[in-house]
């Protein structure tokens, strides 16, 4: 019989007392709850202690397709066995600790003794059943169709534990036994357990503009040596000299993608993790893998990948947003600049900074002041006073052909002047209206001195200042 069997002594491997294992258990809750669901093969035991031989290669793989229905895993593995030691010998059943609740198509019972099993250590069987197996060719022969063939079945239990609903659901988990079989040892073959999983995918939350936009989001992940279940943990802590280490050999986790038209892949972690075209069995679409560290030990090794499928108007959205934007902008740019140049030009002619009380405004042209136009004194100021006075900038001349010597200046100018009516902070000041001054002035000048000054001035009051 098995050393795994209940009711039997375990070689190699002391009793573990059930309330070390409860205490352990209720350690890993918290941290249980915290960690995502993982889909991927945690930890291989072997029925007797201290295997001599390892896991390698070893491929958990994963395919998605645009459904999101239940994700097929397969487990691909062999058994390295050292160059010294004779495979003679290392014959004994493997068993697989998963954890997730497990569902067959094959209708026949499970294992009797892997119930009897989990239910001596104080777990609830929540189902049983028996997993296909398969052998995978690696070197196929020329026209072969298929690369695996049929080579029996895998009994398994899944389990919850009930004495921990307090602190919460318990998340179930199960374990396989897979039947000794000389291709397990075969170097040119893999042995392959295909695997259902209904809730490997999880939705990401977002919001339903992100979901509107992008579509939803999920997040898959696959896992090797991950044992922080409550239910798995127990099991694995009482047979771990049982554990099968990994070979130094290339061992991945890796996931195809069908439709990879519509695929859109947001993170992958590690970052490590490579995405390149799928072929083979899923032409089209895409795969993301990550090579296990053979180095850690028993350290839980992730590959967590968040992504979703766009639809076809999604697929769209990168070119449709900013082209709908720029219409948008193209058409609504001119009623958005007349608001705001409208509310601008309101605020400025309401509000003003400034100490002055009433305020100087602001004058275009050449607009004189009073003391400027009292130095100007007929018979007396020349035409060149006129002008240092005055300035030329502005100066408009006029000229009479029958009177050569008698010519008339023109300084024209304006000025805008804010009315306030009451001092808002130290440097603010409410505005009610502005004043606009037009000023005229003509100084007549014969034989140079001037002989006329003739000052003409209008005045309005506007809700609005001009624009100077």
């Amino acid at each position: 019989m098995r050393d795994l069997a209940p009711g039997r002594p375990r070689a190699g491997c002391p009793s573990f007392p059930r309330a070390r294992i409860a205490a352990a258990q209720l350690l890993l809750v918290v941290a249980a709850a915290c960690s995502p669901a993982a889909a991927g093969a945690q930890v291989f035991l072997a029925t007797r202690a201290n295997p001599e031989f390892e896991i390698g290669p070893l491929f958990v793989r994963a395919s998605v397709g645009p459904s999101l229905g239940p994700v097929t895993v397969d487990v691909l593995w062999s058994l390295a066995v050292p160059p010294t030691r004779s495979a003679l010998g290392l014959e004994q059943d493997l068993y697989l600790l998963w954890p997730a609740e497990l569902r067959s198509e094959d209708k026949a019972s499970g294992d009797a003794t892997l119930g009897e099993y989990v239910r001596s250590r104080g777990f609830t069987v929540t189902g049983e059943g028996r997993l296909p197996l398969f052998v995978e060719d690696l070197y196929p022969p020329p026209g072969a169709t298929a690369t695996d063939r049929p080579t029996g079945a895998a009994p398994f239990v899944s389990f919850r534990h009930v004495g921990l609903e307090s602190l919460g659901f318990q998340p179930a988990a199960s374990m396989i036994r897979i039947p000794w079989t000389p291709d397990l040892v075969n170097r040119v073959r893999l042995l392959k357990l295909r695997l259902q999983l209904e809730s490997a995918i999880r939705p990401k939350p977002a919001t339903w503009l992100e979901e509107l936009v992008r579509g939803p989001r999920h997040v898959l992940s696959l896992s090797f040596n991950d044992v922080r279940g409550p239910a798995l943990f127990p099991l694995y802590l009482e047979n771990r000299a049982r554990a099968l280490q990994l070979a130094s050999e290339p061992s991945q986790l890796l996931v195809r993608f069908a439709d990879a038209k519509r695929l859109r892949i947001d993170e992958v972690f590690p970052r490590t993790g490579t995405r390149e075209p799928s072929d083979g069995a899923a032409p089209g679409g895409e795969m993301v893998s990550v090579f296990l560290d053979t180095s850690e030990g028993a350290v839980p090794q992730v590959l967590t990948i968040q992504f979703g499928y766009a639809s076809g108007l999604q697929a769209w959205a990168p070119i449709l947003i900013p082209l709908a934007f720029f219409v948008l902008g193209r058409a609504t740019g001119p009623l958005i600049e007349r608001v705001a140049r409208g509310l601008g030009r309101s605020l400025s002619a309401r509000l003003r900074f400034g100490r002055g009380a009433g305020g100087a405004g602001r004058a275009e042209g050449a607009f004189l002041s009073r003391e400027t136009l009292a130095r100007i004194i007929p018979g007396r100021t020349t035409y060149e006073d006129v002008l240092a006075l005055c300035g030329q900038d502005t100066l408009e001349e006029q000229e009479r052909l029958g009177a050569p010597e008698r010519r008339t200046l023109v300084y024209r100018g304006r000025r805008i002047v804010p009315r306030r009516e009451r001092r808002l902070l130290w440097l603010l000041s409410s505005v009610s209206d502005w004043e606009l001054e037009e000023q005229e002035v003509e100084i007549t000048l014969e034989r140079g001195l001037v002989q006329d000054v003739h000052v003409r001035v209008r005045r309005a009051r506007l809700p609005y200042p001009d624009s100077l």
